[in-house]
Parts: C-alpha cells; sequence; structure tokens
C-alpha cells in the first residue's frame, strides 16, 4: 500500500510517497481502507520534531481517518465489513493515518456520520474530539454559562463554538476581523476583533464585570496568565497548548479557578455523541481545502504558514482513496 512516510524531522520535503506492507488486524481490530485524513497542528508539530523524543524514524504521522471497514480480526463484536467509521488513531502508538490502509481497535471508532462524506468526516476526530474532551469531559460545561474561546476560527476552535452553543452557553470568542461574519453565523454570540481589541477589557465590559465561566485556551502565549483576570468565581480555564514558560496564576487563585490540561483521548462514545451532533445539524466540518495525499507536504505548509492566505480558516482534507 501507499503512505507518506516521514524519513527525517524537520521540513516538509522529508516525507516520501512510499510502498509499505499492508497490515493485518489482530485481536478485537479492523483493517480500514482509508478514504481521507486532514492535517492538524499537531501533524507538523510532529514533522518539525517536536515530540521525537516520543517516536522513531521513519514515522508515518496523522491523526484522522475516514474511511470503510474491509476487514476483522478475531473477537470484533461492534462492527462488520462495509460500516463506514472515523476515528483519531492512537497518538504516538503505530502508524498514523498518511496511509491507504490502517489497523486500529475497534473500541477508538464510531460510526461515520450518514450525512458526511469521507472527507468531511475526517476533518472531525482529533479536533471536534479534542472539542468534546475540553467541554464536556472536563468543564462539564452547562446551560447558560458563558465561554470564551480563544481562536474561534481554528480546527479546534470551529467545532468547539458549535459544541457550546448545542450545549445552551453564552459563546464569546476571538478572532481577526475578516473571520466575525463567518464565526457569528456559526452560532457565536459576540466575536473580538484580537488585532485592535483588547479582549480583556470586551470580555470584562460584555459581562458587566463577571467575567466568563470557561475558558478555552488553543493560542498560548499569556492566555493562563490572563485568563485569571477575567473568570467568574469558580471559573475554568481549559488549554490544550504546551505550557512554554512560567505562568503567573495569582489572579486566578483568587477566583478560585480550575485549570484543565488537555490531550485528547480516543473512544467510541465521544465519536458517536459527536455523530448525533452531526446528524442533528448541530455540528458542521468546515472543509476550506482539500489536497492528495502526494500533496501533503504543501498541505502542512498552508496550515503552519498559512502560505498564500493570511485569512484561511477551516480545515485542510486529505484525499487519500476517491469515494465511489
Amino acid at each position: 500500500m501507499k503512505a507518506a512516510v516521514l524519513k527525517e524531522f524537520g521540513s516538509i520535503e522529508n516525507f516520501e510517497i512510499a510502498d509499505i506492507p499492508t497490515p493485518e488486524p489482530g485481536f478485537q481490530e479492523v483493517l480500514v481502507k482509508v478514504y481521507a485524513t486532514s492535517v492538524n497542528p499537531l501533524d507538523y508539530q510532529v514533522r518539525r520534531g517536536d515530540y521525537k523524543n516520543e517516536l522513531e524514524l521513519p514515522v508515518i504521522t496523522g491523526h484522522d481517518i475516514s474511511g470503510e471497514i474491509v476487514a476483522l480480526g478475531p473477537g470484533v463484536k461492534n462492527f462488520k465489513v462495509g460500516d463506514e467509521v472515523y476515528y483519531t488513531p492512537e497518538i504516538f502508538n503505530g502508524p498514523g493515518s498518511y496511509v491507504q490502509y490502517h489497523v486500529a481497535h475497534e473500541s477508538i471508532m464510531g460510526l461515520k456520520p450518514k450525512n458526511l462524506s469521507h472527507l468531511e468526516a475526517a476533518t472531525l476526530p482529533l479536533a471536534a474530539g479534542t472539542a468534546w474532551e475540553m467541554l464536556v469531559s472536563r468543564a462539564q460545561l452547562k446551560i447558560n454559562q458563558s465561554i470564551l474561546v480563544h481562536g474561534g476560527a481554528g480546527g479546534v476552535g470551529i467545532p468547539t463554538i458549535q459544541i457550546a452553543k448545542a450545549m445552551g452557553a453564552i459563546v464569546y470568542t476571538t478572532a481577526r476581523k475578516a473571520h466575525h461574519e463567518f464565526l457569528l453565523e456559526l452560532g457565536a454570540d459576540h466575536v473580538i476583533d484580537y488585532e485592535n481589541e483588547d479582549y480583556l477589557q470586551v470580555i470584562d465590559q460584555l459581562t458587566n464585570h463577571k467575567g466568563v465561566d470557561v475558558i478555552i485556551d488553543t493560542i498560548g502565549g499569556n492566555t493562563l496568565s490572563d485568563s485569571g483576570k477575567i473568570l467568574s468565581q469558580l471559573g475554568q480555564v481549559v488549554t490544550l497548548v504546551d505550557i512554554e514558560k512560567p505562568q503567573n496564576l495569582i489572579e486566578a487563585w483568587g477566583k478560585n479557578a480550575t485549570y484543565h490540561f488537555v490531550f485528547t483521548r480516543q473512544n467510541r462514545n465521544k465519536l458517536d455523541e459527536l455523530t448525533k451532533l452531526v446528524e442533528s445539524n448541530k455540528l458542521k466540518p468546515v472543509l476550506n481545502k482539500v489536497f492528495p495525499l502526494s500533496e501533503i507536504g504543501k498541505a502542512h505548509s498552508l496550515l503552519e504558514y498559512r502560505t498564500g492566505d493570511k485569512n484561511f480558516y477551516g480545515k485542510i482534507g486529505i484525499e487519500v482513496e476517491k469515494e465511489a
């Protein structure tokens, strides 16, 4: 089978389309014919070597799959050949999604939403799964609570806004001006122009000095330190960003705040809940650009550097095999 293999960490030129053996499913595993995957920040972080101590070269990265089950290993109980599924491969434990065929344990996959193409479905497992983990598993967001989503037009921000609205929250988000109309249509109640406005002042005014109940951090920097200034009492901060420098949390201490640090876990229940939201039209993927697997390097470059389009938003899909 064909696979995009990373020979060395660093440049996008280090990807090579190679022939490798097709895997065989083991106990409670299935073999999936991969129709589509997508590109996430985690993918280019792996490529450039951020997690080189966790991986051995050559490596196959990629963290989203939508495809069709073509073979079953012994002991599989919940799926059959022909089922269309989507999932995130187990991160740092085996090959990723830049392949024509992939083997995974049945416990980490869910049935693909019937109203989505494989390319659309492949934009959701990691990004929307992370959003679900942050909002439901960690923050346990409640109806009428207020939430600030940093980076609303990003790959995780887009499903976070939609899921938060589906849960009945009041949603504030930050984005450059070019994305405001899109995010309001997506469901945000108020969008803050982070390039020309101080989001701390805006949130303080919009909430009448009360602050927000939950803050979702997808951007890093000083966000953890600053969050305490606009949290309500007993507020929560949820971040998926690597912490690269010391953070002063004295403001959060005065709010009796809770901080959650999220690295996405794989499980079927989360995907089943996302499928319900998709099929009820409460969660819609935003597929902006599609590349073939042979151009995976170009896809990485677009997401990492916004080459040619600083106002790019949404997800980048990778077509591995054309749908019938």
